[in-house]
Formats: C-alpha cells, structure tokens, sequence
C-alpha cells in the first residue's frame, strides 16, 4: 500500500534512506547521496506539501519517494537531447527501499501512473541500479540535466 508519509513515519523514513544510502555506496555510487541526503528538513518540507509517499507492507515502512506534479525547475534545461514532449508530468525524487520488498519501483510507477501518465525521473551516472530499474520499467533516456548543486543527472520520462 502506498499512502501519504506522515511527521510521526520520519525516523522509519530516515532509516529508509540511511539503508538506501549504505546500499549505494557498497555499489560504487558514493556521492549521488553523500552525507546525509536527503535532510530531515527537505523531507519535512515534502510532507507539509503533501508530495513525499511511503510503501507499506505488513504495517511496515519498506520504502519512500517524492511525487511531485507540476514544472520542476531541474528539468528546465536538457542537454544531449530533448524531452519527449512539454505536457504537464510528474517528477519522482528521491525513492529509496529498506531492500527487503521487491518491486517497490514498478509499484511506485503504478501509482503515479494514476495520478498522471507523462512522467520523468533523473538518476546519477553512477547508480547503475536505478538506471536498470528506469529503462526497464519503460522511461526512455532524453538527455542530462543538472540539479541544484550543478552535477548533472541522467534524465528519463515516461509515457502512458
């Protein structure tokens, strides 16, 4: 099940994200999220918007993402390529699983998929997993973009 993440799910969601964390280290993927990225503020800030989600399974926290529909100012510029189209999409940020849940990306894909068909997603060079998880699940690669500390992104979107 998929629900809105609640002030009282946070440290269950900032394990969530530590364990994600580990796992991309232990994968050669150790600056996408260095630190302790994403901040308890930032994710905060996505529940009071209502745009940060959890899978629960058993009563459990497995997994995490942001959804967030509407422009986001990361995609504004494209390189090595274009966007698919400039309809109305929604972005996923930040998804993250504890490793104990399989299919948690097409279960948050299908969720997303109903609150809206055209979406894009952007993924670190180095996170080899995510890029499997993306083109596997049907998002095709536009471009690269740069986030907001200006290290560029692998950039998908998907159509319904």
């Amino acid at each position: 099940m998929i629900r809105l993440a609640k002030y009282e799910d946070l440290d269950t969601i900032m394990d969530v994200y530590e364990i994600a964390r580990k796992y991309m280290a232990d994968t050669g993927n150790a600056t996408q999220w260095a630190d302790s990225y994403p901040e308890r503020e930032m994710l905060e800030k996505d529940i009071r918007h209502e745009q940060l989600f959890v899978y629960i399974d058993n009563d459990k926290i497995h997994g995490v993402f942001a959804f967030i529909i509407g422009p986001d100012e990361t995609y504004s510029y494209i390189e090595d390529g274009s966007w698919k189209n400039e309809e109305l999409y929604g972005t996923i940020h930040r998804i993250a699983s504890d490793g104990t849940v399989k299919g948690l990306f097409g279960r948050c894909l299908d969720f997303c998929t109903q609150k809206i068909s055209n979406l894009r997603i952007d993924t670190h060079h180095d996170n080899h997993t995510m890029q499997h998880l993306i083109e596997t699940n049907g998002f095709e690669r536009c471009g690269i973009i740069y986030v907001q500390d200006g290290s560029p992104r692998i950039a998908y979107q998907y159509v319904k």
